[in-house]
C-alpha cells in the first residue's frame, strides 16, 4: 500500500525541552489513524510538523512524497495537500459561511467563484450544513462552526486530513454532531490522523490507534488490542483513567 506519511527519527525541542524523542511512524494511503496520550505528550506537536506549521531539528518527515524541510520552507506546498482542523475553529468572523469556504480556492487553486461556491456547497452538503450558507459564525453552535472548518478544509480536496483534539472546545452536547461527521469522512477512504481522547471514535473508526506519552511513541496496535491487551504499563494506566 502507498505511503502518504513518513515520519524517521523526528526529533523536535522547544528551547532544552525535547518534545518529540526519536518518533518513528508511517501511515499508508487511507489509513485512519488516531493518536491519543496525556496532556503535554507532543501530539499535537506532532501533527502540526506534519503539516509543516512547526519547525522540527532533526529527523525527517514526508508527506503525500514530498520532504518537509525543516525550516517549514516548504510550507505552502506541504498544506495545499493536506487539510487540518484545529480545536478552535479559526473561521473569519466578519466573513459569511460560505465566504470562509470559498476564501482558499479562490485565492490558492484559482478557482472562480462560481466554481469555489459550487464546491464549498457540496461540501457543506457533506458535513449536513448546507442551510447554514449565508450565516456568520457567531449565529452558529460550536459544533457547527466545526462542521464549517471541516468542510473549508475539505474544499481543498487534501490528500490528508489532521484533526487536532477538534471537539475538546465543543459543549458535550454537539460533540456527537462533529464525530459523525468525521466518520462519514473517515468512510470516503480520506487519510486522515486525528488527535483526540474521543475513545469511542477511536473503536469505531481508526485502523490504528497510537499512545504518546513524554515526546514518545510508547504503543501502536489495533483498536481491538489496544483496549482489549494494552502492552505497556502506561497505555494500561492511561486507559483506566479515560475509560473509568
Amino acid at each position: 500500500m502507498e505511503t502518504c506519511v513518513n515520519l524517521n527519527d523526528l526529533n523536535k525541542w522547544f528551547g532544552s525541552f525535547q518534545v518529540l524523542d526519536s518518533i518513528n511512524l508511517s501511515i499508508s494511503t487511507g489509513e485512519k489513524v488516531v493518536i491519543c496520550g496525556p496532556s503535554g505528550s507532543g501530539k499535537s506537536t506532532l501533527i502540526r510538523c506534519v503539516n509543516a506549521l512547526e519547525p522540527f531539528q532533526s529527523g525527517s518527515v514526508t508527506v503525500c512524497g514530498i520532504s518537509v524541510e525543516k525550516n517549514g520552507r516548504n510550507a505552502t506546498e506541504i498544506q495545499r495537500r493536506v487539510g487540518m482542523v484545529f480545536q478552535q475553529f479559526n473561521l473569519f468572523p466578519h466573513l459569511s459561511v460560505l465566504k470562509n469556504c470559498t476564501l482558499a480556492p479562490c485565492r490558492v487553486l484559482g478557482l472562480s467563484g462560481d466554481e469555489a461556491e459550487s464546491k464549498a456547497m457540496h461540501y457543506l452538503e457533506r458535513v449536513r450544513i448546507p442551510e447554514q450558507a449565508s450565516k456568520y459564525p457567531a449565529d452558529l453552535s460550536g459544533g457547527q462552526q466545526q462542521r464549517v472548518a471541516i468542510a473549508r478544509a475539505l474544499t481543498m480536496e487534501p490528500e490528508l486530513m489532521l484533526f487536532d483534539e477538534p471537539t475538546s472546545a465543543l459543549d458535550p452536547e454537539v460533540v456527537t454532531e462533529v464525530l459523525d461527521t468525521m466518520v462519514d469522512l473517515a468512510e470516503t477512504g480520506m487519510t486522515m490522523i486525528c488527535v483526540t481522547h474521543e475513545m469511542g471514535f477511536a473503536k469505531q473508526v481508526a485502523d490504528r490507534v497510537v499512545f504518546m506519552d513524554e515526546g514518545k511513541i510508547i504503543e501502536i496496535a489495533t483498536p481491538e488490542k489496544f483496549f482489549s491487551e494494552p502492552t505497556h504499563e502506561r497505555t494500561q494506566f492511561f486507559l483506566s483513567r479515560v475509560l473509568g
